[in-house]
């Protein structure tokens, strides 16, 4: 009877550290779900590096990394929905996700426009201020009759009419845009950051 309980014993702590053996075995070897990485959502604020271009020539126009700031210089913020971005650039980082880099080619109706004729106007010099000498180039604000101001530029001096052309267009107005952006990442509302991974094991 003791021998038959020593082996019943034995048996026991056997099968229990086979157990234990088993579980240390699979540990290393636990599958992990792949982590999913959501697209941002409206209301979500973003954080973008990007690099905008001329698609005639590749001139760059703007850029979140300047020469000699490149790795030291601060993403552009915005909240998407706000519409403080032009709508294809809005719209292309919406379809991002974090981490992501995108080339994007933007016809004016997505970025700032067609040119409209309708904005340009002669005004005579004598509607300017008496301290501002006019020249080819020069930007000023024009305030309209609802009391916002709009910038414009001096695109022609009639000094024998004595009148000044100005553009209201908006300088990059039916251009062709390329635009090389990154999701830096995402903050607040449901599209921010990952979902925890999860730990599968047999």
């Amino acid at each position: 009877m003791l021998e038959r309980r020593r082996l019943g014993e034995t048996k026991r702590r056997t099968f229990t550290e086979l157990r234990t053996y088993r579980s240390c075995l699979t540990l290393p070897f636990a599958l992990t779900h792949p982590r999913h990485v959501a697209t941002p959502n409206e209301g979500d604020s973003v954080n973008v590096h990007y690099t905008g271009k001329l698609e005639e020539d590749g001139t760059v126009f703007d850029t979140s990394r300047p020469p000699g700031e490149s790795q030291d210089a601060d993403p552009l913020n915005f909240t998407l929905g706000e519409q403080t971005v032009i709508p294809g650039f809005e719209q292309t980082v919406a379809e991002m996700e974090p981490g992501e880099e995108r080339s994007v080619t933007l016809d004016p109706e997505q970025a700032y426009g067609p040119r409209r004729d309708d904005m340009v106007q002669e005004v005579d010099q004598d509607e300017l201020p008496d301290d501002l000498e006019a020249n080819v180039g020069q930007q000023l604000q024009l305030r309209m009759q609802n009391g916002q101001t709009v910038p414009v530029v001096i695109t022609e001096v009639d000094e024998e009419n004595d009148q000044i052309t100005i553009d209201a267009n908006h300088p990059l107005a039916g251009k062709t845009l390329v635009f090389d952006i990154e999701l830096v990442d995402v903050e607040g509302g449901e599209g921010e950051g990952e979902d925890e991974s999860q730990i599968v094991t047999p």
